[in-house]
C-alpha cells in the first residue's frame, strides 16, 4: 500500500488507540476551547453631564435567542458626545456606545445564523445593527425601504434590570430579535469604523437615488470630520475622483486628500459666502459642483452649501443627527430656480450595513487610510478622558480599546 500522510496518521492514531485501549478523536472532533464567562460585568454609565461611573453588574442568565459578547472596542461617536454633554435624549443614567464589536463568548441554543444568514459560533467576531421593533417595513434586502429610525440601537436604550445595553463596557447582551453580523473576517479597527461606514453608505445610496451622483461628477463635501473624511471615502470607492473638501482645519483637510479629495478649500482663508463659493468653483476649474454633501451639523453651513452647487445640481444633507438649530435659506434663489435635488439621509438600513463590509475591503484594497481615523484608543477606565478628547476635537476617531 502505497503510504502518504494521511495512511500514515490513520496507522500512528490506530496504535495509539490500542496502546491506551481509548478511541482518540480527530482534529474536527476535539471540543472547541471557550472563554470563562465571568458572573459580572463592567458598564461605563453615564450617571450625570460629563461624568461616567463604571459599574458592575451580574451577568444574566442567556435566553435561547441570546448572545453574550466580550467587548473588543467601539467608537465614540457625535451621537454620543452630544449625550454626554447635554444629555438631548433624556436618557441619564445609561449605558452608551453603539460603534462596538467583540467576540462572542457564549450563545443561547436558537442561535444558528447572523442577520445574513451566515453560520455564528462562539468565537466569532460580531457587530450589531438594530433591535427590531415588530415593524414590517425593515427588511433587509429591500434597499430604501426604511432606515433604523423605526427600532432600538444598543448604546442608545433606557437603562433596565440589565444594564448590559452599551458597547461602553466589558460585555454586552445582545437579545433574541437583534440584528447581528458576523465579521471575523474584518480587523479590530475597521469593525470599529463599521457603524459610521454605513452612515455614508446610505447616505451616498440617498443620494444615487437623484440620478445626479455619476461616475465623472464634480462632488463637493463639507465638514471633514469622520463623517465627511468617510463620506470622501465611500466616493473614491465608487470611482469618483473630482472631490472638493470644504472645512476650516487644515489638517483635516490634508487628510481629507489623503482619503481621496481632489483638491481642498479651507473657509478661514475666505471671508464671505461669495468668496468661498468662488474658491469652490475655481478648485473645480471654473465650475461649480454637480453634487454636494453637507456633514457639519452647522445651520449656517447647510445655508452656504447651495452656493456650491451648479443649476439642476443635487445635495445631501446628512449632518443633523439631533436638532441644530434653524437654517436660512432664500427658496428661489436656492432652490427653485436654480432646480436642486435635495434628499436628505438619516443613519442607514439593514442593507447598508451589508454593504459596509465590502466598501471597507475595497478602501484598503485601493489603498485608502481608512484606519488612521482612529487616532486615539483608551481603555474603558479612561472613558471621562476619551470624552473630553473627542470634545476637543485633539483628534479623529476616539475610541475605547478593550486589553
Amino acid at each position: 500500500m502505497e503510504m502518504n500522510s494521511a495512511n500514515v496518521e490513520a496507522v500512528v492514531k490506530q496504535v495509539l488507540e490500542s496502546m491506551l485501549d481509548k478511541k482518540i478523536p480527530s482534529p474536527s472532533e476535539q471540543p472547541a476551547a471557550s472563554q470563562a464567562v465571568p458572573k459580572t460585568a463592567h458598564v461605563a454609565m453615564l450617571t450625570s453631564l460629563e461624568h461616567y461611573d463604571i459599574k458592575e453588574f451580574p451577568i444574566p442568565e442567556l435566553g435561547d435567542g441570546d448572545i453574550l459578547v466580550k467587548v473588543e472596542g467601539c467608537g465614540i461617536c457625535g451621537t454620543d458626545a452630544h449625550e454626554f454633554k447635554k444629555d438631548p435624549f433624556g436618557l441619564i443614567p445609561v449605558a452608551l456606545g453603539h460603534e462596538g464589536t467583540g467576540e462572542i463568548v457564549k450563545m443561547g441554543k436558537n442561535v444558528k445564523v447572523d442577520s445574513a444568514g451566515k453560520p455564528l459560533k462562539v468565537g466569532d467576531k460580531v457587530v450589531t445593527c438594530m433591535i427590531f421593533k415588530d415593524d414590517p417595513d425593515i427588511e433587509m434586502f429591500d434597499l430604501n425601504k426604511k432606515n433604523i429610525g423605526g427600532a432600538d440601537v444598543y448604546g442608545l436604550l433606557p437603562d433596565d434590570d440589565i444594564h448590559l445595553n452599551g458597547w461602553f463596557s466589558d460585555y454586552i447582551l445582545v437579545r433574541e430579535g437583534s440584528s447581528v453580523f458576523n465579521v471575523s473576517d474584518l480587523d479590530l479597527d475597521s469593525r470599529i469604523l463599521i457603524e459610521p461606514c454605513a452612515v455614508l453608505v446610505h447616505a451616498v445610496e440617498r443620494a444615487k437615488t437623484t440620478g445626479i451622483l455619476r461616475f465623472n461628477s464634480r462632488v463637493v463635501v463639507q465638514g471633514c470630520g469622520p463623517i465627511g473624511l468617510i463620506c470622501i471615502a465611500v466616493l473614491r470607492t465608487m470611482g469618483i475622483e473630482n472631490i472638493v473638501a470644504v472645512d476650516g482645519n487644515q489638517q483635516r483637510l490634508d487628510f481629507a486628500k489623503k482619503m481621496g479629495a481632489d483638491k481642498s478649500v479651507n473657509f478661514m482663508e475666505h471671508k464671505g459666502i461669495e468668496a468661498l463659493s468662488e474658491a469652490v468653483k475655481d478648485a473645480f476649474g471654473g465650475h461649480l459642483a454637480d453634487f454636494a454633501f453637507q456633514c457639519t451639523g452647522s445651520p449656517v453651513a447647510h445655508a452656504n452649501i447651495y452656493k456650491f452647487i451648479r443649476n439642476g445640481g443635487g445635495l445631501c444633507e446628512l449632518g443633523f443627527f439631533i436638532n441644530g438649530g434653524d437654517a436660512t435659506i432664500n427658496p428661489h434663489f436656492d432652490l427653485c430656480s436654480k432646480e436642486i435635488t435635495l434628499v436628505g439621509s438619516w443613519v442607514y438600513t439593514l442593507r447598508d450595513y451589508a454593504t459596509t463590509f465590502d466598501f471597507l475591503k475595497r478602501a484598503q484594497a485601493i489603498g485608502l487610510p481608512m484606519k488612521e481615523l482612529i487616532t486615539h484608543k483608551f481603555p474603558l477606565e479612561e472613558i471621562n478622558e476619551a470624552h473630553q478628547t473627542n470634545l476637543a476635537q485633539k483628534g479623529l476617531k476616539i475610541a475605547i480599546v478593550n486589553k
